[in-house]
């Protein structure tokens, strides 16, 4: 493989300007100076446009753009701002959405560089300026340096391959346009002049047999070969999840059926077969058995030590002890964490709060169990962690396990301390644990970074209630969130295991698309190695301040592969002192306190118990247990719908030539392919029998009046069908009429 040269700096010189005022001249940006006031070009006006277009000495790879700044805050730094470039100033392409903080550190930012993992090159950047940070101030831009390849043994490759890849897609324009609109011979005369393909062959058969022969059958068994080729999966990974919340009343142990149990005496009387109501417990499961496994907790007076097991196969919890401590494993308590091994099928647990009142050198000794699943027995792995090279006491922090290696990681988490111990003068700051690792076969503990006040790059800062998950695949653990004394951090970085390095992926205070959506809440999250996904569940705020009136509970999804975070949904549920049955049995209320696990080989979560905040019941704790599916259109269901759509088609084609026909064709064959449950389709199937009276003029899409109307509808449905294939197979997604601007 060829090694690509490092990036240097690119020099380039003011090619134009919108406007500048006084002596503050484009110019100026090409020096840093941060300690002189003068030294920046300022625009005229903020009215837009506004920009200046550099032009670099050569083409080259543009890699970053780094925005020197002011010493002190200023008015017109830019709040947005948008960067393109381009090999001529008439045509650019967007290489960043951004803006700057209002402070005096210099910014660099990453620059769209490459199209289909080709890198393209520029010979002009433009600086487009949208916001000062002073609302109605001018804009000013103190210094500018660009980054990248100049190398012409690299840069002549990506030119050629831009030029060829521009001239093929507008060719490919035209074959697309000539199709449509049925020009046969220009289109064939193309096509065999430039050797350039408008699409998979598949997708050209796809059309010989729709739009040109009209054989619907056949339509039909090649969306179902690419269905079942998985072709439909791209498109599919691309859909908006929808969340099927569902609660689960679990079998009772006493031969009542579920049914049969009145869950208002579940919770009063403590029934014996399912654990109780608690907050600060932890959960982990075991994905080959189906099980989730629950220990300890608060309940609202005190700390418990049940350890209970849930079967899904079954839908029955059973107690595998009541208390753990009588059985050589760890004492009651809460705020703890556990984490599974399930190759080797063992649970660990470390950590716990206390209350001050309870601490003591004694006490404050931090236990470390682990739990073998098959023989039923605790073993105390370690009396006090701290003294064997691990951490101290902590609660509220994380933990991971990582099966291949056999290595457990813990991070943060609040240490406890004596209250007035003499040892440590700092008693009244808080402190936080590091970053460690413990390895199980050896039974020995790392220290792998130390808590840390500084941003180095390779610092971590510890806190409590944050995420972290352990990614199987790409071995990295993924940090977010979380809380450091009165400071709710939103910072999002992820640390190589093997490789021993950090890397920030959003540093939580610029609008960056990495950025976590949900600061301040106690988020709950889960990981996804094979969808290559995290999944977040917000909680209610756990300071009384913060908690809104109207709490919601919200998920969200961030695509790793992508670096973006999508909203599955919000709830606008208000936390009443009774909420309402009904939006109760549909959905959890918002919480803080709760577990949630997730089962990635089938695809469920489980949440369970938590505290929901009631400044009135200050000691209420929750007992209910759900599972949440996400859901996607399944391969079945864009199956139907895509035959849906044909057979619509279809009987709207007869409807104008064969009336009775086609009535037929509508109760027999149509009507198999509508989803009745769903209440937009059954209404949009019972007003087609309209088609039978409407005239053929009702008919031709627009812009096709160039065409036969039959061939017109055909090729629109299948521009429609196309959307279900991934890119690579598919035409150019616009038109060529759309590129003409009157």
């Amino acid at each position: 493989m060829a090694v690509v040269p490092e990036s240097g700096v690119l020099t380039f010189s003011i090619f134009k300007w919108s406007s500048y005022s006084s002596t503050y001249l484009p110019e100026n940006i090409l020096v840093d100076k941060p300690n002189d006031q003068s030294s920046r070009w300022s625009s005229e006006s903020n009215y837009p446009p506004q920009f200046l277009i550099l032009k670099l000495e050569r083409p080259a790879i543009v890699q970053s753009i780094t925005f020197g700044k002011y010493e002190k805050t200023h008015v017109c730094n830019l709040k947005k701002f948008k960067v393109f470039g381009g090999m001529s100033e008439e045509n650019m392409t967007e290489l960043l959405s951004s803006g700057l903080k209002n402070d005096y550190n210099k910014e660099t930012f990453t620059l769209k560089h490459k199209i289909d993992e080709q890198m393209f090159p520029c010979r002009f950047v433009k600086i487009v300026p949208l916001m000062s940070w002073g609302p109605s101030f001018n804009f000013s831009i103190w210094y500018i340096e660009l980054h990248g390849i100049e190398d012409p043994d690299v840069v002549q490759p990506c030119l050629n391959w831009y030029s060829k890849y521009r001239e093929q897609e507008a060719i490919r324009l035209c074959l697309k346009h000539f199709r449509q609109h049925n020009y046969t011979e220009a289109f064939e005369s193309l096509q065999k002049k430039t050797r350039i393909a408008l699409e998979h062959p598949m997708l050209t058969h796809l059309h010989d047999r729709l739009v040109l022969q009209g054989d619907f059958d056949a339509c039909e068994e090649l969306i179902d070969k690419a269905v079942r080729d998985g072709l439909f999966n791209q498109y599919i990974s691309q859909q908006e999840y929808k969340p099927r919340w569902s609660q689960i009343i679990p079998k009772c142990n006493k031969g009542s059926s579920p049914q049969e149990v009145n869950r208002d005496d579940i919770n009063s009387d403590g029934d014996d077969n399912r654990p109780g109501m608690r907050g600060g417990h932890q959960m982990v499961i075991d994905v080959q058995t189906e099980t989730v496994y629950l220990f300890g907790g608060w309940d609202g007076t005190q700390d418990l030590a049940d350890f209970w097991a849930y079967s899904v196969q079954e839908n029955q919890w059973s107690c595998i002890s009541r208390d753990t401590e009588k059985e050589s494993g760890p004492s009651a308590r809460s705020c703890h964490k556990m984490c599974i091994d399930s190759q080797r099928r063992q649970i660990y647990t470390l950590g716990r709060y206390l209350d001050s009142s309870v601490r003591n050198s004694k006490s404050l000794k931090s236990d470390f169990y682990r739990y073998d699943i098959d023989a039923n027995t605790w073993t105390l792995l370690s009396e006090d962690t701290s003294a064997d090279g691990g951490p101290k006491l902590v609660f509220d922090h994380q933990m991971c396990m990582d099966s291949e290696k056999h290595m457990i990681y813990t991070f943060g988490g609040r240490i406890l301390t004596c209250n007035g111990s003499v040892e440590d003068s700092r008693t009244s700051e808080p402190q936080f644990s590091g970053l460690y690792a413990y390895h199980c076969h050896a039974g020995t503990w790392s220290l792998l970074r130390e808590d840390s006040c500084n941003a180095g790059p390779e610092d971590v800062q510890s806190r409590i209630g944050h995420c972290m998950l352990f990614h199987t695949r790409n071995r990295c653990l993924y940090v977010f969130g979380g809380q450091r004394s009165k400071t709710y951090l939103n910072d999002f970085f992820s640390y190589d295991v093997d490789g021993d390095h950090v890397e920030i992926i959003s540093d939580g205070t610029k609008k960056d698309s990495g950025m976590v959506p949900m600061t301040g809440f106690t988020q709950r999250a889960t990981i996804d190695p094979e969808l290559n996904e995290i999944h977040v569940l917000s909680g209610l705020s756990k300071d009384k301040d913060k908690r809104e009136e109207n709490v919601r509970n919200s998920f969200w999804i961030y695509d790793i592969a992508r670096n973006n975070w999508s909203c599955v949904y919000k709830n606008d549920q208000t936390v009443k002192e009774n909420p309402s049955k009904a939006l109760q049995e549909e959905e959890p209320c918002p919480r803080f306190a709760h577990q949630l696990v997730y089962d990635e080989m089938h695809k469920v979560h489980y949440l369970f118990g938590g505290n929901p905040g009631k400044s009135c019941s200050p000691k209420m704790r929750l007992d209910d247990f759900w599972s949440l599916k996400l859901c996607r259109p399944s391969k079945e269901y864009l199956l139907r719908h895509c035959k849906y759509l044909i057979r619509k088609y279809r009987f709207e084609e007869k409807a104008q030539s064969e009336p009775l026909s086609a009535l037929k064709y509508l109760q027999n064959d149509l009507s198999l392919t509508v989803d009745h449950a769903d209440p937009v389709e059954t209404k949009e199937f019972q007003l087609l029998p309209s088609a039978l009276f409407k005239s053929s003029s009702d008919f031709i899409p627009l812009g096709f009046s160039d065409v036969d109307q039959t061939y017109a509808q055909r090729t629109q449905l299948f521009d429609t069908l196309v959307n279900f294939f991934p890119d690579s197979m598919t035409p150019p997604k616009g038109n060529l009429v759309d590129l003409i601007t009157l």
